[in-house]
């Protein structure tokens, strides 16, 4: 029998299953591995917004991640939602310089509503982001961090290259599907020159979870060993393919399809 890789979630949840933990063990499971998750906080949530948020105790955040780490040890680590300085800090006692690591720097929901707190944010800044093999930020959130608009190509560029050497993380992708155009990625490495992905833009309102899942297959990949580079070219074919066939349902900006990418 075929050994799974395995890729644990360390993020916050989503009951309609769009985001959060949820999306990310649907990705796991559907690019075959195994996935193990870590409940940060418990937000009440659905397509039409946020309506009320639990963080979880941080001696039950603990103890979740030493039942993780004390047993099963994890190919690739993808962290969601850490909505404090506390959590954060709990958090980055169990990650490792040897474990492939991504982090979804989760500040504001797809509708709008803000996740971490402005303290929190300066902390992932500084204290987490320098950890990650990669940082997936869509424009808003890579304006947070970079601390000026990106509105063309040219401040994408800029951008990337002061997350790598002013934050310190190996890799960092920009989402652009906040800019105007075609719907552009840009991976920036400190070895090679951008990668650029482009996409036609899909004209719809159903993209609750995108970024989640996004990060959750680039992580699913890494645990499996492919590439970095290969591993957001899958990430980039599946979340198209996600949003494209969308289930389309709730009232507000609902799931994509975590089932509809095909190889």
């Amino acid at each position: 029998m075929t050994k799974l890789n395995i890729a644990l979630t360390i993020a916050g949840t989503d009951p309609t299953g769009g985001a959060g933990i949820m999306a990310d063990l649907k990705s796991f499971q559907a690019r075959g591995v195994y996935g193990m998750a870590v409940v940060t906080s418990v937000v009440a949530q659905n397509t039409l917004g946020v309506q009320k948020i639990h963080n979880v105790p941080l001696d039950i955040l603990d103890a979740q991640l030493n039942s993780v780490f004390s047993d099963i040890t994890p190919n690739a680590i993808k962290t969601g939602m850490l909505a404090n300085v506390e959590i954060m800090e709990v958090v980055k006692k169990y990650l490792s310089k040897d474990i492939a690591y991504v982090v979804d720097p989760v500040m504001v929901a797809t509708s709008g509503d803000k996740l971490i707190d402005s303290n929190a944010r300066n902390h992932l800044k500084n204290e987490i982001l320098p950890l990650a093999t990669i940082i997936t930020p869509n424009i808003p959130e890579a304006e947070e961090i970079v601390g000026f608009k990106i509105v063309t190509e040219e401040d994408v560029n800029k951008a990337g290259k002061f997350i790598l050497t002013e934050v310190g993380c190996k890799s960092v992708i920009i989402k652009g599907g906040h800019l105007e155009g075609k719907a552009k990625d840009y991976l920036f490495t400190k070895n090679e020159s951008p990668h650029v992905w482009e996409s036609e833009r899909i004209n719809t309102k159903h993209t609750h979870g995108t970024g989640c899942t996004f990060s959750a297959v680039i992580t699913a990949e890494l645990a499996k060993g492919n590439s970095l580079v290969n591993s957001v070219d899958t990430a980039k074919k599946f979340i198209t393919a996600a949003i494209k066939n969308s289930p389309e349902i709730g009232h507000g900006s609902g799931p994509v399809n975590h089932i509809a990418y095909k190889e």
